[in-house]
């Protein structure tokens, strides 16, 4: 079986949603980055371990918060030793809008990815997007590089739509299951 972690920053706990959707469906262990945008030694330790790293950050100004920059330049040391080469890397993210510009949080998640070396999977399911899709439809917001959800400014985390939270557990599952056929 494969080890998966979900490392996320999360700002209101739209977020920490989706990342616990994420991991159920991945089996996989969360690593929170505080709001200072630190990791414990122990999380980092959580990552070096992983097989697979999924990613997730909310969409803030078309890119991740400032926290998760924050760890992602502290992960320069992972670089350095090449201690995240070659793993499968996966990415999520969730913003107040339809777009949001959620493309480019992917996107410098992916770059951050492929920077170290590893193996990028994307959601592998087809878009909702015919006349007859419902908001709460799997892939409704229609992203193929990885998860995106979408939290109006004005609703809890509670109220987030059953269908993203669906899409994220999905896209968990997919991420252990590709990441289970690299270790056979």
């Amino acid at each position: 079986m494969a080890k998966v972690a979900v490392v996320f920053h999360s700002g209101y706990g739209h977020t920490l949603r989706m990342a616990q959707a994420v991991a159920q469906g991945a089996n996989a262990e969360l690593v929170t980055i505080d709001a200072e945008g630190n990791l414990s030694e122990a999380h980092w330790n959580t990552l070096k371990a992983a097989d697979a790293i999924i990613m997730g950050s909310p969409t803030y100004m078309g890119n991740v918060s400032w926290q998760f920059k924050k760890f992602a330049d502290a992960s320069s040391k992972q670089w350095f030793g090449d201690v995240w080469k070659d793993k499968v890397f996966a990415g999520f993210t969730n913003s107040a809008t339809m777009n949001g510009d959620k493309h480019s949080t992917l996107h410098y998640l992916f770059t951050l990815a492929m920077q170290h070396g590893g193996i990028w999977v994307g959601t592998g399911m087809k878009a909702s997007n015919a006349k007859a899709a419902q908001r709460n439809d799997l892939n409704y917001v229609g992203s193929y590089a990885g998860a995106m959800a979408t939290s109006p400014s004005d609703s809890s985390p509670a109220e987030m739509p059953q269908g993203d939270l669906d899409t994220a557990k999905l896209f968990g599952k997919r991420v252990a299951e590709v990441t289970a056929r690299f270790q056979a």
